[in-house]
């Protein structure tokens, strides 16, 4: 199979799907790359009629064409039969006047279960390439990755997987969530410091010549489940298509009218998904990118200026307490005609000064597509609040975030219908949520999903509900220095011990 995933930073160093999938990330610290797919077009009109299935295999199809027709099948159905609370994967729902994509109702009640149910399936598939690997996936996590990538790759034949968390930086659900996940080939561990040092040291882990070739000597190779592994990022495209297809079957549009998708987003990983689609003629207008008080996207959306150096917050939207975004370099290499050494100098200039500013004609091309807009967490409450009262709809901190920036967005553009991405369950953060709603507060996570049941009439998943009652299995803490050892030993427990 021919090479066509490369580096964004040098093209050179290029791999077959299947290859990028199991590496996930280049040698050189890039992100794989479809380099050729802004010339290929989904069968849209084709797809109008398809279940999210199907179209899941023909996006997988396209853009992994090293998987046979029956390995996609199969990675498919073991990835979503079953595995989802509501038949459709990711229904539209419509609330008031507002079109919601809910794409909360996998095993962990976030927007992670749809790729990192299908990240593993497409692992195990790779891997048969090499009868004598192991892969240790390496993750970093604001809150519902972890979760997503320790249920998608319990127990999965000849896969390890440690996630790493900020300890004062996740909801204290998903923490339990995390803490308590079974299985034989997972681990857990909290670092002192915030997602952006997590996310770093796996990425300088990565890049850490000397463990991986101590690793190897084992038999162990290191891969990646945050989104800038491509077999994570891929099967996000499908909602955004499925998402399309509603709009057109209830009505709300014609076939071929654009539409506007509004993404809260902190890693960029969500939202870049939606761009592949557009690049491969899925008729959208804008993606309006949605942040909290950790505005950076916001700012670089308004002057071209990417600046990581600013004061960090918790908010209560802790999963987009992020600022590094790592996927947004994917968008700059396609925005920058594919010149891999203009983007390997951006990421050098970001490593040395936290900071860089893109060519003009790159910002302006960016905006085509992008609009950007930010609350803080009292906006966030008020939205949560105003819209539990004109329509009796529960959303979670992030999308009340996105629907304050699209009802802030729909000022400038009303012409265009929009599609807004709740992204995970109210129940996630139910004691912002309730005091959102009821300006009451209730300590105890649980019994405040209780009251927030009783109270709204929402039901509470079972997953969610089950937590009270489950051991904690996990109890790392370590400085984040030493996450590289920690890998070396975890490494060796869970394959050699």
């Amino acid at each position: 199979m021919e090479k066509i995933y490369t580096s964004t930073r040098n093209k050179a160093l290029a791999r077959t799907p299947k290859e990028a999938v199991v590496k996930g990330i280049a040698e050189d610290g890039g992100l794989f790359v479809y380099d050729a797919l802004d010339t290929l077009r989904l069968p849209l009109q084709d797809m109008m009629q398809m279940t999210y299935e199907q179209m899941a295999e023909t996006v997988l199809q396209l853009l992994l064409p090293d998987f046979t027709e029956e390995e996609v099948k199969d990675c498919v159905e073991n990835a979503y039969k079953g595995k989802f609370r509501d038949e459709h994967i990711t229904p539209l729902h419509k609330a008031g006047n507002t079109n919601i994509l809910e794409l909360f109702h996998g095993p962990t009640c976030a927007f992670k279960d749809v790729g990192l149910r299908m990240l593993p399936q497409l692992m195990s598939k790779s891997l048969q390439q090499h009868p004598d690997e192991h892969v240790m996936i390496l993750t970093a996590t604001s809150g519902d990755t972890g979760k997503a990538a320790l249920e998608g790759f319990l127990d999965v034949p000849r896969t390890g997987i440690t996630v790493f968390y900020p300890d004062e930086g996740v909801s204290n659900i998903q923490r339990l969530q995390m803490i308590t996940t079974k299985g034989s080939n997972t681990c857990v561990c909290a670092i002192r410091g915030n997602f952006d040092d997590a996310q770093s040291n796996v990425k300088r882990i990565f890049q850490n010549a000397q463990l991986s070739a101590r690793l190897k000597e084992k038999g162990i190779t290191l891969s990646s489940a945050n989104s800038i592994n491509i077999g994570r990022l891929i099967p996000q495209v499908v909602y955004y298509v499925y998402a399309y297809k509603e709009m057109v079957r209830t009505k709300e549009i014609t076939f071929g009218e654009k539409v506007n998708f509004c993404v809260p987003t902190g890693n960029y990983g969500n939202v870049l998904a939606g761009y592949y689609a557009k690049l491969m003629c899925l008729p959208v207008n804008k993606f309006i990118v949605a942040s909290n008080s950790n505005n950076v996207l916001f700012d670089f959306l308004k002057d071209g200026v990417y600046d990581r150096n600013r004061p960090f917050y918790k908010t209560i939207s802790p999963s987009m307490d992020i600022l590094i975004s790592s996927n947004l370099e994917r968008l700059l290499y396609y925005k920058s005609g594919k010149d891999a050494d203009y983007i390997a100098q951006l990421m050098n200039e970001l490593e040395a000064t936290g900071r860089y500013q893109v060519r003009e004609d790159i910002f302006t091309s960016v905006r085509e597509d992008f609009a950007g807009g930010y609350c803080d967490d009292a906006a966030c409450a008020q939205s949560m609040r105003e819209f539990y009262e004109q329509s009796g709809y529960v959303m979670d901190p992030h999308t009340a975030i996105a629907y304050k920036v699209m009802k802030d967005y729909e000022k400038e553009d009303s012409m265009h219908k929009c599609v807004l991405l709740s992204t995970a369950s109210p129940y996630k953060f139910a004691p912002a949520v309730y005091e959102a709603l009821f300006n009451e507060t209730i300590q105890d996570e649980f019994a405040c999903m209780e009251m927030l049941q009783q109270k709204s009439g929402s039901a509470m998943p079972k997953p969610l509900a089950e937590l009270a009652k489950m051991d904690i299995l996990h109890s790392h803490l370590i400085d984040k220095d030493d996450m590289p050892s920690f890998v070396e030993t975890i490494g060796e427990e869970i394959f050699h011990g």
